[in-house]
């Protein structure tokens, strides 16, 4: 946990200056030229290579417990210590869902011995657990997670009422809930359209039309208008949903919006090459929406990018487009898609420690403990060469199943180590020794509560 990354280009929000990052005991405590550590030190040579903050992945289902067929924890851990990530935000729509105190606690536990990072826990709130919302955050819970639309799981959307109740407490807490933003009746009503159209997978776009996001959106940002609350609105794919979210924002709404990798390298144009391979909840959709996404993340409508990793078996990805199961595993390449879209120049590279690190962290009150290259922080670097080109191999991703379209793609740049408080946990893609992770609560801050 003694470790000092020598001469690298540190890449944040603010500026990319060259410097030596001094770790002790997991804490870093010194950043500057020339740091010459004390007796014992390792010293990782990162001249001419990017450092990072290791990267806050708010978006996980790791199926543990209760769905350990699509994958579990050892292997989605260990998948995120090899492509950059340190912290990760596990979702709460398990078998059982973590829906009370007593079930968070156990899932804490039960992920302990199997955590190659580190890891931080929702609670969910359906009608039958939103008076649930106080144990859950005093067991450790750093936010929580609501489906307004149809989900592994089958978690049943909340009532308005039961809406209303969150976002108040969510205002008395200050904590963020994430919502899967689809209107689950209008799915209902597309889907049933459109099965009787075929079987084509670029059905499963028009099933999920942005009509069921921009008003699922609405409904949230205007129940906040009257109440208050914070609310992270995850998986944002449309112009639509962006226009939605752009209005509640202009008047002063705490409302956040993420998006992830996929929504920004494929379009629906790639179904005829991957089918239900890239089935995902809201679709991928037109390069259009793409476009916009992208100019959303440099000009600051974006906050976030994770990864909805979400990882099914083959054969749950193999079936018809209407019976195929909804995710792809993406913790593995979330920071390498990023890198590349950063080094080709699409997306101005130092928005992606703010995208991936701090507000990630801030939102669900991990900041400044995570997500911050700065004295008093963990010890958390992901170590990028900009120079080198790699192919992502199915044989070298972690996953139980490589459910994934991006094998086979060529991308700029490689993730050379990945530090997790001063441990270097991987190399080259590689997980080293034993499972470090720890399970990660709230930190109380004013910085935090701000955001």
């Amino acid at each position: 946990m003694n470790l000092i990354v020598r001469d690298g280009l540190l890449v944040t929000p603010e500026y990319m200056l060259r410097a030596d990052i001094l770790i002790e005991d997991g804490v870093i405590k010194e950043i500057g030229r020339g740091l010459r550590p004390p007796a014992g030190f390792e010293v990782l040579d990162a001249s001419g290579m990017l450092v990072l903050p290791g990267v806050v992945d708010e978006h996980v289902h790791m199926r543990e417990p209760g769905l350990t067929y699509k994958d579990d924890f050892e292997h989605g851990s260990k998948a995120a210590a090899a492509g950059g990530v340190t912290t990760v935000v596990e979702m709460p729509n398990t078998l059982p869902p973590v829906d009370s105190g007593g079930r968070l606690l156990e899932k804490a536990g039960l992920l302990k011995p199997k955590a190659y990072v580190d890891y931080a826990l929702y609670g969910v709130v359906h009608d039958g657990s939103v008076d649930k919302v106080k144990e859950m955050l005093e067991a450790g819970a750093v936010g929580f997670k609501v489906f307004l639309g149809p989900t592994t799981g089958n978690i049943p959307p909340p009532k308005l009422s039961s809406l209303v109740k969150l976002m108040e407490l969510s205002e008395q807490h200050g904590f963020t809930v994430a919502f899967h933003a689809e209107t689950h009746e209008i799915v209902e009503f597309f889907t049933e359209r459109y099965k009787s159209q075929g079987s084509s997978p670029r059905l499963h776009e028009l099933a999920r039309p942005p009509l069921a996001e921009a008003h699922a959106i609405r409904t949230i940002g205007s129940i906040q208008e009257m109440v208050g609350g914070r609310s992270l609105i995850v998986h944002v794919s449309s112009k639509q949903a962006l226009q939605a979210v752009s209005e509640f924002k202009n008047r002063g709404v705490q409302m956040y919006a993420e998006t992830c990798p996929h929504y920004l390298v494929l379009s629906s144009d790639d179904y005829d090459k991957y089918g239900a391979l890239i089935k995902v909840n809201p679709p991928i959709r037109g390069r259009e929406h793409a476009e916009e996404l992208v100019r959303a993340l440099n000009t600051g409508l974006i906050d976030t990018v994770g990864s909805d990793h979400a990882p099914h078996s083959p054969e749950e990805k193999k079936a018809g487009v209407w019976d195929a199961a909804s995710g792809m595993p993406g913790v593995q390449t979330l920071l390498p898609l990023m890198i590349d879209l950063a080094l080709r120049g699409v997306v101005d590279l130092r928005r992606i420690p703010l995208l991936m690190a701090r507000n990630p962290a801030r939102l669900f009150k991990l900041w400044p403990w995570k997500g911050e290259i700065a004295p008093g922080s963990s010890g958390d670097l992901v170590v990028v060469d900009p120079r080198a080109e790699h192919v992502i191999r199915e044989e070298d991703l972690y996953y139980k199943h490589k459910t994934t379209p991006f094998i086979g793609w060529r991308l700029k740049g490689r993730v050379k180590y990945t530090i997790l408080r001063g441990n270097i946990v991987a190399r080259d893609g590689v997980v080293e020794g034993r499972p470090l992770g720890s399970w990660i609560k709230p930190v109380d801050n004013m910085a935090s509560k701000r955001f």
